[in-house]
Formats: C-alpha cells, sequence, structure tokens
C-alpha cells in the first residue's frame, strides 16, 4: 500500500465528542512509543505505509486510527499488543455520536418494534443497499463520510449475532420494497438479503401493503425499544420533535400505534410470500 493511498481512509474527531480524548490519549500511546523506539515520523510513517502529515494528525488526536494503522505501528514499535489493545475502542470511535448511541441502546434492547415507511430499516439494510442510499442524501456525503457513514450502518448489524437473541419485528411499507435504490441489482440483493433475515427465528418481517389506506403509520417511522428492566425508550417522525422519548405515557402512545400497524399488515408468511413475488417482478 502506498502512503498516498493509506492516507486516504480514516476518521477525523471532533473536540467536542465525547471520544476526543480516548482518540486523544491513543494517539499518544503512538507517539511515545515511536519516540521511544528513536523514530522520526517520516521513518515511522514510511515504516507503516501512512504518510507523515496523517501519522501526525493521528499523534495529536485529531485523526482516529484504523485496525490497520494500530496493528502496523505495534509491530513496527514492538509494542507487544499494547497499541492493538486500543482497537476496540477506535473500532467504537469512528462511528457519529449518533450512531454509537443508537448502537448501545440496541444492544441493551431485549424486544425491537421498527415501522419503517420511506425506506428498507437500517437493520435490515444490505452494505450496497446503505451505500446507494447515503449516496442520495444531499448536500452530498464526502467519500471518507460516505465510507464512515456506511461502516457505522454495517456495524449496527451485530444485533442478529447477540446470544440471547432479542425479538425483531419489523414492518415494512411496500414502497420501500419497490424502491430501485442502486439499480435493480442492488435491489434484488437486497429483498434476498431480506427474505434470509425474516427466516431467522426470533425475527418477525411484516409488510404493509399500499392498498391499505387507514393506518397509524401515515405520520412516519416508530421505533420502540425495550429493555431487560421493564423501561424503554421510543421515537417517531411525527411527535416529540422526533427525539428519543422514555416517558411510559409516550411509549404507550407508540406501541398502541405499532400494535395497530402490526395487526393490519400481511402475515409473516404471507409477507415472505409477498416479498418473493416483487423479487420475482423486479
Amino acid at each position: 500500500m502506498s502512503s498516498e493511498s493509506a492516507d486516504e481512509p480514516g476518521w477525523d474527531v471532533s473536540p467536542e465528542d465525547e471520544v476526543a480524548p480516548v482518540v486523544e490519549a491513543t494517539g499518544r500511546q503512538i507517539r511515545l512509543w515511536r519516540e521511544a523506539a528513536g523514530m522520526r515520523v517520516v521513518d515511522f510513517g514510511r515504516a507503516i505505509g501512512y504518510g507523515e502529515d496523517l501519522v501526525r494528525k493521528v499523534e495529536r488526536g485529531a485523526r482516529i486510527p484504523r485496525a490497520d494503522f494500530l496493528d502496523r505501528a505495534d509491530d513496527v514499535l514492538n509494542a507487544e499488543g499494547r497499541l492493538r489493545a486500543f482497537k476496540e475502542d477506535m473500532e467504537k470511535a469512528r462511528y457519529p455520536k449518533k450512531v454509537r448511541e443508537l448502537k448501545m441502546l440496541e444492544e441493551r434492547a431485549v424486544e425491537l418494534l421498527l415501522y419503517s415507511n420511506h425506506n428498507i430499516h437500517g437493520l435490515l439494510q444490505t452494505e450496497e443497499y446503505a451505500r446507494a442510499l447515503f449516496g442520495t442524501w444531499r448536500p452530498a456525503y464526502s467519500p471518507d463520510e460516505l465510507q464512515r457513514m456506511v461502516a457505522a450502518r454495517v456495524a449496527r448489524k451485530s444485533v442478529f449475532e447477540r446470544s440471547p437473541a432479542p425479538e425483531l419485528s419489523f414492518v415494512q411499507e411496500e414502497v420501500t420494497l419497490r424502491r430501485p435504490v442502486g439499480g435493480t441489482m442492488v435491489l434484488r440483493r437486497q429483498l434476498e438479503h431480506m427474505l434470509e433475515v425474516a427466516r431467522l427465528p426470533f425475527v418477525e418481517l411484516q409488510v404493509m401493503p399500499t392498498s391499505r389506506a387507514d393506518h397509524p403509520g401515515t405520520g412516519g417511522r416508530i421505533q420502540v425499544l425495550k429493555f431487560g428492566d421493564g423501561t424503554a425508550v421510543g421515537r417517531t417522525d411525527d411527535e416529540f420533535a422526533g427525539r428519543p422519548v422514555s416517558d411510559p405515557r409516550h411509549i404507550r402512545v407508540l406501541e398502541l400505534r405499532y400494535g395497530i400497524i402490526r395487526a393490519q399488515a400481511l402475515t409473516p408468511g404471507e409477507s415472505t410470500a409477498f416479498i418473493e413475488r416483487v423479487l420475482g417482478e423486479t
């Protein structure tokens, strides 16, 4: 890998971000190990295949180092795993703050109720679908920002790998299955992926046909995450300013709406058949 190409991927960190102290501490440790080894920045960067400017940014905590950077630095500086030990923290730090917060909530939840009416829900998206979807946003993301957003979305899919697994209920509006985000082949692979997810024993995936003219989901997305201690957090687009809420009164409103939506949607079996039919038409 050339130093020029190695400079491209990376994540800038904002000073006001809560992860900034951890990133700064990581950079400080890298600098201390480099200085203890008697290496100049330029020589160290050349040894690990990264440019001098990027190394300086990492060392002063302005850039989040990738796992590959930490692996190479650990080897070159003979740190015996002490720099590699920062990989998990840096992996978490590279995602936007709101995504980190959402991922933490999803990792705690024992039940997730998720209604999507505009795009396929993030937890159901393939990487290429997510990339195409983020590519439609305006103003457009830079290549680095785009990769950061896609990586963050993919990371959230770890919720499917938990043991014990949470109960997940998805209701998708029919239009989300037909909108060819990224083109026909991207959509086909997305639908195939949804069929695979629908077969998981802890997942219920339902489709709301466009012909259902009267249901309480017309105001936008609904999310309710329930936790093992009996508490919950929820959000909807059209109420509470779109912000997460945890007041039991507000949660009851969202659960009521979601319950009606779920009852009016196709059953999981009917929904699977419906997705297969849309896939055949695509």
